[in-house]
């Protein structure tokens, strides 16, 4: 397995945006979503970063409720100069009322959204925020209006989206610059080809894509979430990882276990070295943010960038996506595949 104790590479986060490792982390397992956290080896992992040069920290408000960001907070300030802290708004969620959730653009609610996420951040400025989810029936402009505003207010530095179509993301680059554009994006997910990677390209605009690994299930760590995982794993709501589509698509990984075995790599290694390279394949930034509660794989998921897949390999992998059973959500309505035209 193919490991490194190297710093990984730097690259610009759209553009003019800021520099950051060319793998980042996405933070939201560490304490929420994927059932019980030990928090000692959690806190070990997220210092495991910053050593290895991983310094793309992606949280969001909705998190476990707000908790993904305060669980952070200590080691955000302990390494303020060193990461670049992301954050999202959108969700709104109530502590007295778990089961609500609406999800709201409207210009009064960034800012509602943007002083809490300071406040449980503990941090003066967030360096990149995202509209986590769009809300049709407001119009972009206001929604991006109003986090233009944060970004003269000097509370955001610069302002990213999250599962918007080509369409959306020109719209709203034309409001303000997006730096960043965060989507699914891995072997088995390739939506965001549809148009929203082309007009990342086009714009300067880096993609960021999230679930690089499946959700876990790409590395073969579990083959079925109805039986593999614990009841508080949100996975286990997802169409694609459950019965007859997860073993239908357990079948759909032995491409990745061969050409891992010939790379000495892990299928993880595989599956982020084919997201890195869709940097050369579409000609833009690509900065994946796989997560683990676990230093030794923070370290092997950094070795994945200097993994390179030979024109045989990526071949061997080109046609999964399409052959996938399952939707990525039991609800669509979300996401930008919903939206497209």
């Amino acid at each position: 397995m193919s490991h490194t104790t190297e710093r990984i590479d730097r690259v610009e986060l759209g553009t003019g945006g800021p520099l950051v490792g060319v793998q980042g982390f996405g933070a939201m397992g560490i304490s929420a979503a994927y059932g019980a956290t030990d928090q000692d080896a959690a806190r070990d992992t997220l210092e495991a970063t910053v050593e290895a040069g991983v310094t793309l920290i992606d949280t969001a408000d909705m998190y476990g409720m707000g908790t993904n960001e305060e669980f952070l907070a200590p080691f955000v300030a302990a390494h303020r100069d060193e990461i670049t802290l992301a954050t999202k708004f959108a969700f709104e969620f109530r502590a007295d009322d778990p089961g609500h959730r609406a999800i709201r653009n409207d210009p009064a609610y960034v800012r509602t959204a943007v002083e809490a996420s300071l406040c449980r951040l503990d941090v003066e400025v967030i360096d990149l925020y995202y509209m986590h989810r769009r809300d049709p029936a407001v119009p972009l402009a206001e929604s991006v209006g109003a986090m233009a505003d944060l970004v003269r207010e000097g509370k955001v530095r610069h302002l990213g989206l999250s599962e918007v179509t080509g369409a959306e993301l020109r719209e709203a680059h034309a409001v303000h610059p997006i730096a960043a554009l965060q989507s699914e994006w891995s072997v088995f997910s390739r939506d965001v080809e549809r148009s929203a990677v082309a007009a990342a390209a086009e714009l300067g605009v880096a993609f960021v894509p999230y679930a690089p690994l499946g959700r876990g299930f790409l590395t073969g760590a579990f083959a079925d979430a109805s039986t593999d995982l614990s009841g508080s794993d949100f996975r286990q709501v997802l169409p694609r990882y459950s019965g007859d589509n997860a073993r239908a698509n357990v079948a759909l990984l032995a491409p990745l276990h061969a050409i891992a075995a010939a790379h000495g790599a892990s299928t993880a290694q595989i599956a982020l070295a084919w997201v890195q390279q869709r940097a050369r394949e579409h000609g833009l930034t690509v900065v994946p943010i796989p997560g683990t509660r676990k230093r030794s794989r923070l370290w092997e998921n950094a070795a994945a960038t200097r993994i390179v897949l030979t024109a045989d390999e990526l071949a061997l992998l080109e046609p999964l996506a399409g052959r996938v059973a399952g939707d990525r959500y039991a609800d669509m309505s979300l996401t930008s595949v919903d939206r497209e035209g």
